[in-house]
């Protein structure tokens, strides 16, 4: 990992990315607007009135050609762009921090990094039936200090897993045998 430096004695307990099935889930317009070109004349020639539009969709002209190819390649760019922000969006939880690498473009990249030993919270949100039969969840880390920012994490795979792993991590508080 280039993007951020290991300090001495650090090292990477766990990298995590979204889950599989939200990148499906932002795959499927790209997938529907591919195949527009090739339904939208079977589905005027369903609509009696419109039918004959149906004759502007002929891919052997040259012209068609030209207009379908532009037509995929800005589709297939838009979905590379995705496959990009998920694939270099990721997570990593070392022995003392936690860092968060988020692709905002393709050449713009935000690294933010929160100590585990000013971890105060750790919560977990999973919301409805499809996330929770993928376990499939938030997590939001409390941490304490002035500022007091919250760290989220969002569409994880397997939420209470990561969370016991930033628990374990962060350090707990000395008790006080005085009290």
């Amino acid at each position: 990992m280039k993007e951020f430096e290991l300090e001495p004695g650090e090292h990477v307990v766990r990298e995590t990315r979204k889950h599989w099935f939200l990148f499906l889930k932002e795959l499927l317009p790209y997938a529907i607007i591919a195949v527009l070109p090739f339904a939208i004349p079977n589905l005027l020639m369903l609509v009696p009135t419109l039918g004959g539009y149906a004759s502007l969709f002929d891919f052997s002209t040259p012209l068609m050609r030209l207009s379908l190819g532009i037509w995929l390649l800005i589709t297939w760019t838009s979905a590379w762009g995705a496959f990009t922000q998920y694939f270099l969006d990721i997570w990593v939880i070392t022995n003392n921090r936690l860092v968060d690498i988020d692709q905002k473009r393709y050449f713009s990249r935000e690294v933010s990094s929160l100590l585990l030993s000013r971890v105060q919270d750790v919560t977990i949100n999973v919301h409805g039936v499809i996330p929770s039969l993928l376990d499939i969840g938030d997590i939001n880390v409390q941490s304490a200090g002035a500022s007091s920012n919250e760290f989220i994490m969002k569409g994880i795979p397997h939420p209470s897993q990561i969370r016991d792993l930033i628990l374990k991590y962060a350090p707990t508080e000395p008790k006080n045998p005085g009290i």
